[in-house]
């Protein structure tokens, strides 16, 4: 571009870009500019350096492209002075007013793609879309929020994928290129990143960055001496960042002088504990081996499916949150329901049995002055599109004769009641007094392993916080067998001790789960029937 301007990086932004490494994995909190400083860079590197390539942009879903991560790297390109429908076309065909050069390998739809002016392109790849990565041929990967991104995915479909021809680009330190950026990965799902702090050279970046200074004294001199000298130190510094992996974890305070310190007091504030130390700070969390729940595996138990031809429809207008966007949701079927109950946060968790499996179509939770009403008015509000507006109850004894969560009525008659006054029919299903921890663990571990019962299954961008509630989930080994530890759930809530990564939400699973598996409704619930 002809017209130069200033724009402010913080120190972070500027290490990574001086650096320029070949494979970067950066962990950084929210508002650290990853889409400004990091990733649009990285984009226009991409398309500059290697015209008429194609790369590939990564996200977990098809949803999360179109609502997130693809609109704030456009964001980051308009903020670098890169205009759209002018230095980058998105979802069409580049018009040929415009004069881009035709990539190496043109694409027949161009939907899902977005061109640059010097003839690269960058296609969106979602991996809830089966085989989106098939037969192609990518010179450079971006992925951004990758702790949701499934590795087994990456490495047998999209990592094969970026191995474009040598021909073109070779010479380029930057072909294959990856770049994956994140906050702080909370499950173990998100884990596949850290494996790459072991790839990290701190010598090699180090080499790299005194090359950038010496060059720098070199910048304004064009004497045949300093000519050749900076031909010699790019030449190297081509090299070495050829072979660099580039691993960083940066906290809110690199980008404090944009931010300020009132958004991080603020945020710890009014965010959750626990999403302040992780989504703010960038600081890990500890994980649980083996657990309460050591059959489950989040690359066999979660999945993604999302409405894609409702986005499709909308094209890349923004679209409400509701469950026309779910791809898992039968509409014309009832929605199982199991709650649990407590004085300062309420679960319920959602589901539809589905042959032998049972998939957790979405979870819910409310905490201190919302209560169990508010928490159904969340539910009915999500699905208030839902065709056959039925939920079939599940619960134990301890929903009747209790009412800590909702005044003078139990929690049995509560949900009864505010499910009615939205207009929905309640079939409950009582089960009996809580089962025993150890028969529960037997019971669950065998659905998880398929050996028996209906297989859970959980709608990953539906049930964040259940997830790491059930990953978290640790076990104690007393004369009575397993049990699961709960200790943790009278405490008060710390930033350590977030109350919705606790056991709570993983017991309205359990119910859910042992409700469907051993007190299947009847068929003629799909017929309308509900008991009260």
């Amino acid at each position: 571009m002809s017209n130069r301007f200033e724009v402010y990086m913080n120190r972070a932004q500027q290490e990574a870009l001086m650096v320029n490494a070949h494979t970067e994995i950066i962990i950084a909190s929210r508002r650290m500019g990853k889409s400004f400083g990091i990733v649009a860079p990285r984009m226009i590197r991409n398309a500059q350096f290697m015209p008429g390539s194609t790369g590939a942009f990564v996200a977990s879903s098809f949803r999360q492209a179109h609502s997130r991560t693809l609109p704030a790297a456009m964001a980051g390109l308009e903020s670098l002075g890169f205009k759209k429908d002018i230095h980058f076309v998105l979802g069409r065909r580049p018009p040929k007013k415009l004069g881009y050069p035709r990539p190496v390998i043109e694409p027949n739809d161009f939907s899902d793609v977005l061109s640059f002016y010097t003839g690269a392109i960058m296609t969106i790849i979602s991996q809830d879309v089966k085989l989106s990565s098939n037969s192609m041929t990518l010179d450079w990967i971006v992925g951004d929020e990758a702790k949701g991104l499934n590795f087994d995915k990456l490495k047998d479909e999209t990592f094969p994928a970026n191995g474009g021809t040598q021909r073109y680009f070779g010479s380029c330190p930057w072909h294959h290129a990856m770049l994956f950026c994140s906050d702080m990965p909370v499950s173990k799902e998100g884990s596949w990143l850290f494996n790459y702090e072991d790839k990290f050279s701190p010598e090699l970046i180090d080499t790299i960055l005194e090359l950038v200074a010496l060059r720098y004294r070199y910048k304004d001199k064009e004497d045949p001496w300093a000519v050749q000298q900076r031909r010699e130190i790019d030449a190297l510094l081509g090299e070495l960042r050829r072979k660099a992996v580039y691993y960083r974890e940066w906290s809110i305070f690199e980008n404090i002088d944009i931010v300020g310190l009132e958004y991080v007091q603020q945020m710890k504030r009014d965010l959750p504990p626990l999403v302040f130390q992780t989504s703010i700070l960038c600081r890990r969390i500890r994980s649980i081996q083996g657990g309460f729940y050591p059959a489950f595996k989040e690359s066999v138990h979660t999945y993604i499916a999302n409405n894609n031809k409702e986005l499709l429809n909308a094209g890349w207008r923004e679209v409400e949150n509701s469950c026309l966007l779910d791809g898992d949701l039968d509409r014309n079927a009832p929605i199982a329901v199991a709650f649990d109950y407590n004085a300062n946060i309420n679960w319920l968790v959602a589901g539809q049995v589905k042959g032998g499996k049972i998939t957790v179509i979405k979870s819910f939770y409310v905490k201190y002055n919302r209560k169990l009403r508010e928490l159904i008015d969340d539910f009915c509000h999500y699905y208030r599109h839902h065709k056959r507006k039925h939920v079939v109850y599940y619960y134990d004894s301890t929903a009747t004769g209790s009412n800590y969560a909702v005044s003078r009525d139990d929690f049995a008659s509560a949900v009864f009641e505010q499910f009615n006054k939205n207009g929905w029919q309640v079939s409950k299903k009582y089960i009996g007094n809580p089962m025993k921890h150890h028969e529960k663990y037997q019971i669950l571990n065998d659905a998880f392993n398929g050996a028996k019962y209906l297989i859970p299954l959980l709608n990953r961008e539906n049930n964040d916080a259940l997830i790491v509630s059930i990953s978290l989930a640790d076990v104690a080994i007393t004369s009575r067998g397993f049990q699961k530890e709960k200790g943790g759930e009278k405490l008060a809530e710390s930033e350590e001790n977030l109350l919705e990564y606790r056991t709570d939400g993983s017991d309205a699973f359990d119910t859910l789960v042992l409700g469907c598996s051993l007190f299947p409704y009847q068929t003629s619930v799909y017929m309308g029937s509900a008991t009260g």
